[in-house]
């Protein structure tokens, strides 16, 4: 049975280095780590990839004519209402 996964924080951050961390610096950070983790806990590391952007924007569904007529009636209680207050 494999070990359970565990997060492994970063031992330095670019706020505590007083400058930014470029990304080859990144992934050799984190390469590093992933070896430490192998080699102390003898676990496995699972990668991600970032999920991709949709191509095109989720279907929305139209008003259908009562949705629109619904919607009217509302807007006009919304007047009466108004228009009885002082």
């Amino acid at each position: 049975m494999a070990a359970p996964r565990q997060c492994v924080a970063p031992e330095w951050t670019s706020s505590q280095l007083g400058n930014t961390v470029t990304k080859d610096e990144l992934r050799a950070e984190l390469e590093r780590q992933e070896q430490r983790y192998k080699e102390v806990y003898g676990g496995e590391i699972t990668r991600y990839a970032a999920q991709p952007e949709p191509e095109r924007k989720p279907w929305r569904k139209r008003a259908s004519v009562i949705d629109q007529a619904f919607s009217q009636e509302l807007q006009k209680m919304e007047k009466e209402l108004k228009a009885e207050q002082p």
